[in-house]
């Protein structure tokens, strides 16, 4: 059995694909790579098919964790069957995901839904915040290094194997 995680932001170049990069990168550390597959999407269209935004790419790179490949685009009907966890960058995409499964008609997914951030509830923020306003692509690296180390660990005891 796999587990499928589902990052979304916004635009899809900022938060979701360092997520994606970030996670893949601690799942292969962790030798999962075989029990756990990532993606991420954006709920807006405004980037898609563009490769993630500069200032992800080069963390990313700082960090030799490979983006390669990497394309925005949109969350589909289909991830809602796809995927075992679809984690939210902020609550505002939380909202537009499940309104996306309003209007759907699907009235229960087997994804697990939740916000990043209910990752690292010590931290006492609601939201990743979005670097493509602010530029703050270091912090955001940290929160979403710490949480991803969080889901791995929570998906390793859901799905019984360390």
């Amino acid at each position: 059995m796999k587990a499928h995680i589902l990052f979304v932001c916004l635009g899809n170049i900022c938060r979701s694909p360092m997520a994606e990069a970030v996670m893949r990168h601690q799942v292969e550390q962790a030798h999962l790579a075989d029990r756990i597959e990532v993606d991420s999407a954006g709920t807006g269209d405004w980037h898609l098919g563009h490769p993630p935004h500069e200032g992800t790419r080069k963390l990313l790179d700082q960090h030799q964790i490979s983006h390669q490949g990497m394309k925005a685009r949109l969350v589909a009907e289909s991830d809602f069957e796809s995927f075992d966890y679809i984690v939210c960058l902020d609550t505002k995409n939380l909202r537009d995901v499940r309104e996306l499964l309003e209007k759907a008609g699907i009235e229960e997914s087997g994804a697990k839904l939740f916000t990043f951030m209910e990752l690292l509830p010590d931290r006492g923020i609601a939201d990743v915040p979005d670097p493509y306003y602010d530029g703050n692509f270091p912090f955001v690296f940290e929160l979403v290094d710490s949480g991803c180390k969080e889901l791995l660990k929570r998906i390793q005891a859901d799905m019984k194997f360390v």
